[in-house]
């Protein structure tokens, strides 16, 4: 970090402040995103909490490195509960911890969305301001792109810089040959016309910039750390809300091991992820008043839908053999697919993620991993199957239990048999034949062999949502405004309030849905900030 943003932070943080204006928890992909936006505002004093590190490590910022970053101190290593569905096994569940959460260990690919998700999310929240139409506005907000120019759906200039790999690797280019060869659509970017449609295949966008990873913490947060208004404290790990009534006036926090209070005089903000988001709300006393009765928490405020709903994108590993190792370009995802398992589904339930190296099945599989090679992810992009979160205990240290429940819906194991099927269908096409010796996973198997293989071989794409939905039913946590429902001056913004999960990777909408809040929040609080909100502060610090 620059010097200047150093000595700032250091300052800041040696000074800390009983009461803030608004404070962010969380410095993920929303987070980020809500505490930048809410700092422009020179009058306003943001707190971002986060209970990681900095980003500065060398797998942080060299994109190829991301792997070493799984089951470091980088990363919550989250674990499933033993699930029947996948014959008793355990899903690892990473998630990013540290200043800009999944974005700084993560594939780097920038997926929108599709159409229908958006429009989705506006029909369940009843706000027609969540719909694609107003999120292309978004995108274009937020995006720099650096491909070809799609005005109508493009953005330039915007914080965050999106590109496509100036040269793509042989395997990459391949793979998209290889599915337009079998009639599938082959589109310049998956973002634009693509996910509006069918589906399709392309060149994957990524945030690759100069051969670095170009965080949401990096685009947003850390071009305004230098300013006085924002307070960015790492190793803050969030215990509990604070409450007056049913008002949250701030949080609980462990800081270099010893418990510390600050106070918002606005809003609190939950940017936690889907599994530290309801944690949270329910070991302060929000969520299903049986669980919090289960273990002694007082309930505050009784909200069903607080743990429930839980999504994630599920995949397969289907590799092959190189002929010679080749190399890995960026990421090692330069390339993806996204279809339909049925042809009168309205938009792609498969989502396809190339990695130009050999995925290891997990051990159940009983499959070996060649030396040289690629995997192509077989991925389900709208799962069926829903999860849920539990709590294990009343404190901060209690690990939440979580039970993805994957392939638990029949429809699921319809999908993820197309899916591997498909890829099997794109990845042994003549086209590779220069490129690949032949198929190692799945290899063919009848109908049961199949199965068996997408039980066993099951993994998940990191990209844990929907556990604190938005909605209008009476399991949903949050109004379209993002606001908790029977809890003043608390919203939550992250992965959590997707009604149902988007198609392909979720860093993307997150940074929506961070841009979106701090917009509904600055509006809601424009007289005070018109009157100048120091005059609102309870003390003079």
């Amino acid at each position: 970090m620059h010097t200047d943003v150093l000595r700032n932070q250091n300052e800041l943080r040696n000074n800390l402040r009983s009461h803030y204006d608004f404070i962010v928890c969380g410095a993920g992909s929303s987070g980020c995103v809500i505490a930048a936006r809410l700092a422009e505002r020179e009058n306003i004093r943001v707190l971002l909490l986060e209970a990681g590190g900095d980003d500065t490590a060398p797998s942080v910022m060299e994109p190829a490195q991301w792997p070493v970053n799984l089951g470091s101190e980088r990363d919550w290593s989250f674990m499933g509960q033993p699930a029947p569905s996948l014959n008793g096994r355990r899903l690892p569940l990473s998630m990013g911890k540290g200043l800009g959460g999944g974005s700084s260990i993560n594939v780097m690919v920038w997926s929108r969305g599709h159409k229908e998700d958006w429009d989705y999310f506006a029909a369940k929240s009843g706000d027609p301001e969540w719909g694609y139409k107003s999120v292309l506005e978004y995108y274009r907000r937020i995006e720099d792109w650096q491909g070809t120019p799609d005005p109508a759906r493009r953005g330039k200039g915007g914080p965050a810089y999106v590109a496509q790999p100036s040269s793509p690797q042989p395997i990459a280019q391949t793979m998209v040959d290889a599915a337009g060869l079998l009639g599938i659509p082959v589109f310049d970017s998956p973002n634009g016309r693509m996910m509006e449609c069918t589906g399709g295949a392309a060149i994957a966008d990524l945030r690759i910039k100069d051969g670095k990873r170009q965080s949401v913490f990096r685009s947003y947060t850390y071009k305004a750390m230098h300013q006085p208004n924002l307070t960015v404290l790492t190793g803050a790990l969030v215990s509990s809300l604070i409450f007056d009534g049913n008002k949250a006036v701030g949080v609980e926090v462990m800081l270099d091991g010893k418990i510390r209070q600050f106070r918002a005089t606005c809003e609190t903000i939950l940017s936690l992820g889907a599994v530290n988001t309801p944690k949270v709300l329910m070991q302060s006393g929000i969520g299903p008043e049986d669980e919090l009765n289960r273990h002694g928490i007082k309930v505050r405020q009784h909200l069903p839908g607080v743990g429930q709903n839980h999504q994630d994108h599920i995949a397969f590993g289907c590799t092959w053999e190189y002929r010679k190792p080749e190399d890995v370009g960026g990421g090692g995802c330069e390339a993806t697919v996204y279809w339909k398992s049925n042809s009168r589904l309205q938009q792609p339930d498969i989502l396809q993620c190339q990695l130009e190296f050999p995925v290891p099945s997990p051990a159940e599989a009983e499959l070996e991993t060649p030396e040289h090679g690629w995997t192509m992810f077989a991925g389900l992009a709208q799962p069926k199957s829903r999860g849920r979160l539990r709590l294990s205990g009343p404190t901060m240290y209690d690990n939440m239990l979580i039970e993805p429940n994957a392939l638990s819906a029949p429809e699921d194991v319809t999908a993820a048999l197309a899916a591997v099927e498909l890829c099997r269908e794109i990845g042994n096409h003549s086209a590779f034949t220069p490129l690949v010796r032949g198929e190692t996973a799945p290899r063919s198997r009848n109908h049961a062999g199949l199965v068996e293989f997408v039980r066993n071989s099951a993994v998940t794409y990191w990209h844990q949502s929907c556990t604190a939905k938005m909605g209008l039913d009476r399991m949903s946590v949050v109004d379209a405004r993002l606001r908790v429902y029977g809890i003043e001056n608390l919203r939550i913004a992250d992965a959590s309030i997707m009604p149902r999960i988007t198609t392909g990777n979720t860093m993307a909408p997150c940074v929506v849905i961070g841009e979106r809040a701090a917009d509904m929040i600055l509006a809601a609080h424009d007289t005070q900030l018109a009157a100048g909100i120091k005059q609102q502060r309870p003390d003079p610090s």
